[in-house]
């Protein structure tokens, strides 16, 4: 029986359930660069050419196997820039017996994968993306009837289920998890070794000058890729964190510093979601850092919580809940963004920092995303849906399953508190002990009013007076909200009135 077995750019793993059982001699091995899916946002141009050069790079390795691959690169004669339209194409130019994919990681090409066999009039087959811990069905099996979607729950029970850091049935250590040791800010003078970057060879060169010459419109900069685009160099890159970074990880992991980009993080993430590397031997190498006493256990269990517990969660909850979930708007946010997400050119420099950076990079690290881009959305009360496509946009890494319940739920409490306990708010005190960003800025982060202040400061608290109604009944902001009650009326005027200047600035000038 021939099979067309089709493969999208975020599969590239050779264990990928789609070319389970693949023969050679019959089977074709079907990859297409389409603008459909480099367009429908306007990634950033390093997302983009991390993308087309690892699917390149993967393609090589196929053959080099002497497996069959139909490659249709962007530029290829008559590519219809859709996966339809090359699905198409490449039935009639095989005459397949059969399809096979693997399920796809976001819901409106999952979508189109419902429609294709009877689109087609051809056996189509639908495989389980089993790259990951739990699958679908399993987390909206656990989910259902729970009060509670904690993802420190699913964490607990992946952990004996595995039985990583565990002893017998208790943790190592005897706590689940060490979150309260992982928020020290960076020590003065401590070097921060940089992840291991790559040289592009002639195949990224080439999509990197194609790239600039489709999408050199798009946000970012393309002059300083070093992205891994193969397996061997992400193994290289997972190596380098585990014997230079993950020692350190643990402290630093909220840390943020105007001297380094990446700190002690490992800026792994696109190479899991591309599948250059499988969640199991990145845990799997880190647990073997700690049980040879290279890394603590502090570092390695941080670690391992956003592996098995953060990244199965949010794409359990992405697959529960979509696509109803991406449309909920708790505080009915509706501000616009801001123009200074795209430009970086703001007084703030802690955000002016996290953008340029991300400019760069195509990354910024988790707390950046959190308590800068995130907390000033939240305060600011911007419209979920383009903060949303602004994070989709800009991080290497950004994949709708885990793009979106990460800033919906968690960094705008947009799901009205399903996935967190309350809204990750922060004022400046909380940016200026986490980071040196407030010794450079404009404003002052002592001061709560006049026009120096630290606009998170009458930010947060304006936050908690406007939404009251929502949050005050919330055990985790009961000293916050006893602390608003003693505060006197003119303050709290004061604080709505600066803060309804500042936002209508932010409106008419885009800051």
């Amino acid at each position: 029986m021939k099979t067309l077995r089709f493969l999208l750019g975020d599969q590239l793993t050779r264990q990928i359930s789609a070319l389970r059982d693949l023969d050679p001699s019959q089977d074709v091995v079907l990859m297409v660069e389409v603008a459909e899916e480099n367009t429908y946002v306007r990634h950033h141009q390093q997302k983009i050419a991390l993308v087309l050069s690892a699917m390149r790079h993967f393609a090589a390795e196929l053959r080099a196997e002497q497996i069959q691959v139909d490659y249709v690169p962007l530029d290829g004669e008559g590519n219809t820039g859709s996966f339809d339209g090359e699905l198409q194409r490449a039935i009639n130019r095989h005459r397949p017996d059969r399809v096979i994919v693997t399920e796809a990681g976001e819901w409106r090409v999952w979508q189109a994968m419902q429609e294709w066999q009877s689109r087609f009039s051809l056996p189509v087959e639908i495989r389980p993306d089993d790259r990951f811990f739990v699958s679908r069905e399993a987390f909206a099996r656990w989910a259902q009837g729970r009060k509670s979607l904690r993802m420190e729950f699913l964490y607990r029970e992946l952990r004996r289920k595995s039985g990583w850091l565990m002893d017998g049935d208790q943790p190592i250590g005897g706590q689940w998890n060490y979150d309260r040791l992982n928020r020290k800010p960076l020590q003065k003078g401590l070097s921060t070794p940089p992840p291991l970057r790559f040289t592009p060879d002639l195949i990224t060169q080439a999509v990197i000058q194609l790239v600039r010459q489709r999408f050199g419109s798009h946000f970012g900069d393309l002059s300083d890729f070093g992205w891994a685009v193969n397996r061997s160099q992400a193994l290289l890159a997972l190596d380098d964190f585990i014997q230079n970074r993950l020692p350190y990880f643990g402290d630093y992991q909220d840390a943020m510093s105007s001297a380094s980009d990446f700190l002690f993080h490992s800026t792994l993430s696109p190479y899991l979601n591309l599948g250059l590397l499988t969640p199991n031997e990145v845990c799997l190498a880190a647990l073997r850092a700690f049980e040879s006493g290279h890394a603590p256990l502090a570092s390695v269990e941080g670690f391992l919580r956003q592996i098995l517990g953060w990244r199965e969660y949010v794409r359990g909850v992405y697959w529960t809940f979509m696509p109803e979930y991406a449309q909920s708007n708790y505080f009915d946010a509706q501000r616009p963004l801001p123009a200074f997400y795209w430009t970086g050119e703001t007084d703030m420099n802690c955000l002016r920092q996290a953008i340029k950076a991300t400019r760069r990079n195509a990354y910024a690290h988790h707390i950046q995303r959190l308590i800068l881009t995130g907390n000033f959305a939240l305060l600011a009360g911007l419209q979920p849906a383009q903060v949303e496509e602004w994070y989709l946009i800009v991080y290497a890494d950004a994949f709708d399953w885990v793009e979106l319940p990460n800033t919906h739920g968690m960094a705008l409490f947009a799901d009205g508190g399903l996935m967190a306990s309350k809204p990750y708010i922060a004022s400046g005190a909380y940016i200026s002990r986490m980071s040196d960003y407030c010794r450079s800025c404009t404003f002052d982060v002592k001061l709560k009013r006049g026009n120096k202040a630290c606009p998170f400061n009458y930010l947060y608290w304006n936050f908690l007076i406007q939404h009251e109604g929502h949050l005050r009944a919330n055990p985790r902001l009961a000293i916050a909200y006893q602390t608003l009650q003693k505060m006197p009326a003119e303050q709290k005027q004061h604080i709505l009135h600066q803060t309804q200047q500042f936002l209508q600035t932010l409106s008419a000038e885009g800051w």
